[in-house]
C-alpha cells in the first residue's frame, strides 16, 4: 500500500506467524515505528522487515512456531491514505519445525479471534489459479459475516491463471456474490522481489497489465492496488461512521454502569475489620452456592463447551462404570469347575456317585442327593466374582473424587484477587474430601 516501500517479510512456507497491526498514518515525513520499541524511529525500511522477523523469532522461536500476540507498527507517510489493517497468518494445514499438531485449529482461532468483531472489515484473499468455493479466506469471513456486509473480496495471481482461463465472472460478482465486491490485484513474483523490481515498477506492470488483458481492461479502472487501497480507506470511514452511534451508546451505558458502582464505593472503607469479615463470608458463601450450582446443576453460568461438575460425575455412574464392568470376563468352563469342586470339597468323603456301585452300602442320609448348591460352596463362589468388582468400584470412586476436586477449583476461580484465601479453601475443602475418599473407599 506504499509506493517505494517495501517491509513486509516474504518468502516460502509461513512467513506471518504473528498478527501484525499496521496502522498508515498520513503525514509531512516518513518514518515507521513499533510499539515495542517506540523510542526508535526506523527510516530504513529493510531495518522494518529485520525488525518483524527478530520481534517474530523472539516471541515463537525460529523453527516456524506461532503466536497470538500482535506486532504493533505504524507506518507515517505522504504516500498512504489513513488505514489500520491486521496482516494475519495464512492456514496451514500440515504442521512443520516447532508448530503444535493442531496448528490448522490454532491459526483459524487466531484469525476468528480479529474478523468475528462487528466493526471490523474482512480482506479476504484469494488467489485466482484455486478454485474460488475452495477458499478458506472466503469460507471463514462466511462464517463470521453470512451476509457478505463486511467481506471485500481479493483476488491476486491473475497474472499466473492458465491460458484461456480468466477470472472475469468473479471480478464481476457474478460467481460468488459480495456486498462489497471483488478487486483484482497483481503482486511481484518471488524472483521480482529477488531481483530487487522496486512497488513503483510492479504498481506499472500491475496497471499494464490490466489495461492490455481482454478479459479486464474495460474494468480496468476497478482494478490494482492503488484503487484496492482508495476502496479500503472509503469502506473503511463508512464502515466507522455506520458503527459509530452503536458504539457511543454502548460506551454510554457502560459509563453509567461504572459511576453507579463508584457511587457505592465512595464512602467504603476497606480497613473496617467488620466490612472484611462480611466481605470473606461473602466470599467463602459464594463458593459453597457455586460448588452446590455445578455438582446439583441449574447453575447461572452453563457450560457450552464441555461436561463439568456434576454432568462429569454422572457420566463416570452412568458410561464410565458400565463399561468397566462390561470389560470384565470370565470362563463359564472355569466357573462351572469351579462350582463342581467347590461343592464336592464342602461334602468331603460324604460325598457319592449315582454310578458308584457301592452306594447301595452307604447310608442314604449320607450320600449327596440335594438339589440345591450348600450355602458354603454357593458364598465360596459368590464372593470370588464378587471381589471382581472392587477394582472397577475403586476406580469409580477415584474418577469422582477428581472431578470434585477440579470443581473446587473452578469454583476457587473467583477469589483469584485474594491467592492465600483461595489456596486456604481449597486446601480445607479439598482434605474434607480426601477424608471423605477413605471411609467411601470402605464402605464400597
Amino acid at each position: 500500500f506504499i509506493p517505494s516501500r517495501d517491509f513486509l517479510p516474504r518468502g516460502s512456507g509461513i512467513v506471518t506467524r504473528r498478527p501484525l497491526i499496521l496502522q498508515l498514518i498520513f503525514s509531512k515525513t516518513e518514518y515507521a515505528e513499533f510499539l515495542h520499541c517506540k523510542s526508535k524511529k526506523f527510516t530504513d525500511f529493510d531495518e522494518v522487515r529485520q525488525e518483524i522477523e527478530a520481534e517474530t523469532d523472539r516471541v515463537t522461536g525460529t523453527n516456524k512456531g506461532i503466536s497470538p500476540v500482535p506486532i504493533n507498527l505504524r507506518v507515517y507517510s505522504p504516500h498512504v491514505l489513513n488505514l489500520t489493517l491486521i496482516d494475519l497468518p495464512g492456514i496451514t494445514k500440515v504442521p512443520v519445525g516447532d508448530q503444535p499438531q493442531d496448528i490448522e485449529f490454532q491459526i483459524r482461532d487466531m484469525i476468528l479471534q480479529f474478523i468475528s468483531r462487528e466493526s471490523s472489515l474482512i480482506l479476504a484473499v484469494t488467489p485466482a489459479n484455486m478454485d474460488l468455493a475452495n477458499s478458506d479466506a472466503l469460507k471463514m469471513a462466511k462464517e463470521v459475516d453470512p451476509q457478505g456486509l463486511r467481506t471485500i473480496g481479493v483476488i491476486t495471481k491473475l497474472d499466473l491463471m492458465d491460458e484461456g482461463t480468466d477470472a472475469r465472472d468473479v471480478l464481476e460478482n457474478k460467481l460468488l456474490p459480495l456486498r462489497r465486491g471483488y478487486i483484482g490485484v497483481v503482486n511481484r513474483s518471488q524472483k521480482d522481489i529477488d531481483g530487487k523490481k522496486d512497488i513503483r515498477a510492479a504498481l506499472a506492470a500491475e496497471r499494464k497489465f490490466f489495461l492490455s488483458h481482454p478479459a479486464y481492461r474495460h474494468m480496468a479502472e476497478r482494478m490494482g492496488t492503488p484503487h484496492l487501497q482508495r476502496v479500503l480507506n472509503q469502506q473503511l470511514t463508512n464502515h466507522i461512521r455506520e458503527t459509530l452511534p452503536s458504539l457511543r451508546s454502548k460506551l454510554q451505558s457502560q459509563l453509567l454502569s461504572l459511576e453507579k458502582e463508584v457511587e457505592e464505593y465512595k464512602n467504603f472503607r476497606p480497613d473496617d475489620p467488620a466490612r472484611k469479615t462480611k466481605a470473606l463470608l461473602q466470599m467463602v458463601q459464594q463458593f459453597g452456592v457455586d460448588f452446590e450450582k455445578r455438582i446439583e446443576g441449574s447453575g447461572d453460568q452453563v457450560d457450552t463447551l464441555e461436561l463439568s461438575g456434576g454432568a462429569r460425575i454422572n457420566r463416570i455412574f452412568h458410561e464410565r462404570f458400565p463399561f468397566e464392568l462390561v470389560k470384565m470376563e470370565f470362563d463359564e468352563k472355569d466357573l462351572r469347575r469351579e462350582i463342581s469342586y467347590a461343592i464336592k470339597n464342602i461334602h468331603g468323603v460324604r460325598q457319592v456317585s449315582s454310578t458308584d456301585p457301592s452306594v447301595g452300602a452307604i447310608p442314604r442320609s449320607r450320600a449327596w442327593t440335594g438339589l440345591f448348591t450348600p450355602d458354603l460352596a454357593f458364598e465360596a463362589i459368590v464372593k470370588k466374582q464378587v471381589v471382581k468388582l472392587k477394582e472397577p468400584c475403586l476406580k469409580c470412586v477415584d474418577l469422582v473424587i477428581q472431578e470434585l476436586i477440579n470443581t473446587v477449583r473452578q469454583c476457587t476461580s473467583k477469589l483469584g484477587s485474594y491467592p492465600r484465601l483461595r489456596e486456604e479453601t481449597e486446601r480445607i475443602v479439598t482434605t474434607h474430601i480426601r477424608e471423605r475418599e477413605g471411609k467411601t473407599k470402605d464402605q464400597v
